[in-house]
């Protein structure tokens, strides 16, 4: 017998053996009973939750409790230490030129430190 034939031979039982293994696989597979299990949803207690009552304030007392938070640091800090932002006026919007102007240096990094 030539090594050829013996070659055949082995692949052609090898085939037939591997076909009759997945064939009672899956016969076994559909004779096995199926099992379906219906979930019900897990049971919860009641619990009645009581909402905490908020002290009821009046305007003034709100008012006193805001200016007790800010303390001393409400006379530190107005208007006057923000800087005016930059707002054009009148742009070119079709040629896309801008109006002239200013812009501070702290708004240009802030633009760049976004990306």
């Amino acid at each position: 017998m030539k090594s050829s034939e013996l070659k055949k031979l082995i692949k052609e039982s090898v085939k037939e053996a591997i076909q009759e293994e997945l064939k009672e696989i899956l016969l076994e597979a559909v004779k096995t009973p199926k099992v379906t299990t219906i979930a019900s949803p897990p049971l919860q207690p009641v619990v009645e939750q009581q909402v905490p009552q908020q002290p009821v304030m009046s305007a003034e007392e709100k008012r006193a409790a805001y200016s007790n938070i800010l303390g001393d640091m409400s006379g530190q800090f107005t208007t006057a230490q923000v800087q005016p932002k930059f707002n054009p006026q009148g742009g070119d919007s079709i040629n896309g030129s801008l109006p002239p102007g200013e812009v501070d240096m702290s708004q240009i990094s802030g633009l760049m430190s976004k990306r």
